[in-house]
């Protein structure tokens, strides 16, 4: 094996966890980024106690796309790995194919990983694929976490999704497949001008005239996502002493938080707004600033699935009804994906929102110390048109509402955003 071989070998090892997952899985489109991290994988755990698992998603897209799943599974049982091939079949072909797609991905991927009880998945992006973010981010005006791009480690639907090949370059990849006598598939759409990260990667490399290179940016966004660590660290400290988690809202020392530096507030907003409304991406930076006058100047807004409640030297952060309005649930199942309602063996029971009608319902409502309004998203137990029970508001009656145990506290929630 060729010394640089060794190199690559060791640098794919240094950017996966220590110790291994016992049981890692592996995303194999048939390009060359993913098919080396396959080979390589499949190379440095060959001796250990680690399985691997590998999957291709078959978007659906094109044609060729089935028979280059089928390339790739022939290529993991050659070397052993179970395979899977995952289809996409969810587009409409309405909004913007690009961001769906990545996201079906992700979400499918996230439950081939459930299904097999895999502690992680490799992914193969490389350093031509950070540079490539870092730049189309830079045309977005982005701060520090964008400009950090994509984390080595992440979590995206209760699955870690490993990066081992972020300082990488593609062309070294490429290297290390043709040596071995490895073949990978050319996607045509990575020549698509239509896309964005297609003009991105051209421009790329006329910037390599004047020293910007992938290696460069891939350790801009490194340095970048040290500083993101160390922001997020501080807004966690900050978080601590003055916002409050009640009963799933949160409530902020309105003067403590205005002593804040900005960066600092606006990390907070856009943590508890992720939070509290489940959210995958953090809302429009208008919506986030619209979100911070209203703090400064003591006044209640609206923002990403959320409502903004002053209450004299404080504020509270909840859901906003008209987002849970028409959520039902089932007394034991999941509701606005954040709370479990249990109780009395009742028949007609029905999780719903508070709301207007149900808390004139309630003489009890002022007991739960909060404003009446962030009371009104809160869940209840209905039947019919009668409230049996609102937990959170004041009203127990035998029934309670907890978050599932593996939703993460707010406080470290802020570390992942």
């Amino acid at each position: 094996m060729s010394s640089d071989a060794d190199t690559l070998e060791a640098e794919l090892r240094a950017g996966l966890p220590d110790p291994l997952p016992h049981r890692l899985g592996v995303a194999v489109s048939g390009g060359s980024d993913s098919t080396a991290l396959l080979c390589v994988l499949a190379k440095i755990t060959k001796h250990t106690q680690v399985e691997l698992f590998s999957a291709t998603v078959d978007h659906g897209l094109r044609q060729e796309a089935a028979a280059e799943a089928e390339t790739v599974a022939a290529l993991a049982r050659g070397l052993g790995i179970p395979h899977a091939t995952l289809k996409w079949q969810g587009w409409d072909g309405t909004g913007n194919l690009q961001s769906q797609a990545r996201q079906a991905r992700y979400r499918l991927l996230a439950q081939w990983a459930e299904d097999h009880h895999l502690e992680a998945i490799a992914l193969g992006h490389t350093a031509d694929d950070q540079a490539e973010t870092v730049l189309m981010r830079l045309a977005r005006s982005a701060g520090v976490s964008g400009l950090s791009a994509m984390a080595a480690q992440r979590k995206v639907g209760g699955v870690t999704l490993l990066r081992p090949l972020l300082t990488v370059t593609r062309a070294r990849l490429r290297t290390y497949l043709t040596a071995g006598g490895v073949e990978w598939i050319d996607d045509p759409s990575n020549q698509d001008q239509r896309f964005d990260r297609i003009k991105v990667r051209e421009a790329l490399t006329r910037l390599d005239q004047i020293g910007i290179t992938a290696e460069g940016l891939s350790r801009v966004a490194d340095n970048l996502a040290q500083a993101r660590e160390a922001l997020a660290q501080y807004a966690q400290e900050s978080a601590r002493q003055c916002i409050s988690v009640v009963d799933g809202d949160l409530c902020i020392e309105r003067i403590g938080f205005a002593a804040l530096p900005r960066e600092i507030r606006r990390r907070l907003v856009v943590a508890a707004i992720m939070w509290i409304a489940d959210k995958e991406y953090p809302p429009r930076q208008s919506a986030i600033e619209q979100a911070l006058e209203a703090l400064s100047a003591g006044r209640s807004a609206n923002l990403g699935g959320c409502l903004l409640v002053q209450d004299g030297e404080k504020a509270w952060i909840c859901r906003e009804l008209n987002a849970v309005s028409s959520e039902t649930a089932l007394p034991g199942n999941i509701w606005d994906q954040r709370w479990i309602v249990t109780g009395p063996d009742t028949s007609d029971a029905e999780i719903r929102a508070l709301g207007e009608e149900g808390i004139l319902q309630l003489e009890s409502w002022r007991s739960a110390g909060k404003p009446r309004a962030v009371l009104l998203s809160t869940p209840a137990v209905w039947a019919g048109g009668i409230v049996l029970a609102a937990p959170l508001a004041g009203f127990g009656n035998g029934w309670r509402a907890e978050m599932p145990s593996e939703r993460s506290d707010f406080y470290a929630a802020i570390l992942s955003h």
